[in-house]
């Protein structure tokens, strides 16, 4: 029995010296994880093309969401499940951020850059966007691009029922009555450009507030230029000339397919017209409109 208990004794020392074979691969998630914490850590204004820059200072209740993400990355202890188990933590060295899918583009229906700002820095309000810009094209980023801005609310885009997750959301500093200035147009493009880059993100999912929720939202508003952002590669646009729609075309399962939720059909064809025809904004079906949904149906 002694010597049953001397060989355990033994046992158990060997054991406890030797290597964790995750040792390596452990060190390598700790690092690439110190790269991302800094990553959305920052909060240096990054230069744009044609962009002259604002900084602002953000209050506290910004910092203190933000070391609570820092401290959910972290977290690699184990975790207990319902069934009595508890997980057992080994890190992956294959990872990195998730990134933004989608853009969309908002008016802020507000008279002012700072009235916006105000908005966004307060916690009541519960809402945000990663940037807003201004009427003389100055750029305020409000968030990390890897982080869930609060911009879009409940809304849809094809299969997509959460796109606070997956996109990125800008807001532009206009009440939704007024033209557009050349220099937030140009700005926007600036910004669309870094990001359609930086994240790969396709053509046709720059889109609008009012293409993800139809029945709630109406902006950017009709005198938004779509189609100059689509001569410039953000978003697509109808052609000049619209061919005529097949016979057996159904209208209602092109706008599905193009993104749009149909559940209010009205509120949809609705929310396409506003961007992509801009001028007769209604829920009439008319065949200029199925025509225009079928130039869109084919770029997709």
């Amino acid at each position: 029995m002694q010597k049953y208990f001397y060989s355990l004794i033994v046992a158990l020392v060997i054991a406890s010296c030797s290597t964790n074979p995750y040792k390596a691969s452990e060190k390598e998630y700790d690092t690439k994880l110190k790269t991302f914490k800094e990553t959305i850590s920052s909060k240096e204004p990054e230069p744009l093309p044609v962009v002259s820059k604002t900084i602002i200072s953000i209050d506290n209740v910004y910092t203190k969401q933000l070391y609570t993400f820092k401290d959910t990355i972290s977290k690699m202890g184990s975790t207990a499940l319902d069934n009595g188990i508890h997980t057992e933590w080994i890190g992956t060295v294959n990872f990195n951020l998730r990134k933004p899918n989608y853009i969309i583009i908002h008016h802020t229906a507000q008279d002012s850059l700072q009235q916006t700002i105000k908005t966004f820095t307060v916690t009541r309000t519960q809402v945000s966007a990663h940037y807003v810009i201004a009427d003389d094209g100055s750029v305020v980023q409000m968030l990390n691009d890897y982080l869930r801005a609060w911009h879009a609310g409940s809304g849809s885009w094809g299969k997509d029922t959460d796109i606070n997750s997956s996109s990125i959301g800008i807001e532009l500093d206009n009440n939704g009555f007024e033209p557009f200035s050349e220099a937030q147009i140009t700005s926007l493009m600036a910004l669309l450009s870094k990001l359609k880059k930086e994240y790969n993100i396709p053509t046709q999912n720059i889109i609008g507030h009012s293409d993800i929720a139809p029945s709630r939202k109406n902006d950017p508003s009709a005198l938004f230029p779509w189609n100059t952002l689509a001569e410039n590669g953000f978003g697509v646009w109808k052609n000049d000339i619209l061919e005529p729609a097949p016979l057996d075309f159904n209208p209602e399962l092109a706008l599905r397919i193009i993104g749009y939720s149909t559940t209010n059909l009205p509120a949809a064809i609705k929310a396409f017209k506003l961007h992509f025809m801009q001028t007769e904004i209604d829920s009439v079906l008319n065949e200029n409109t199925i025509n225009t949904i079928y130039s869109i149906y084919k770029k997709q």
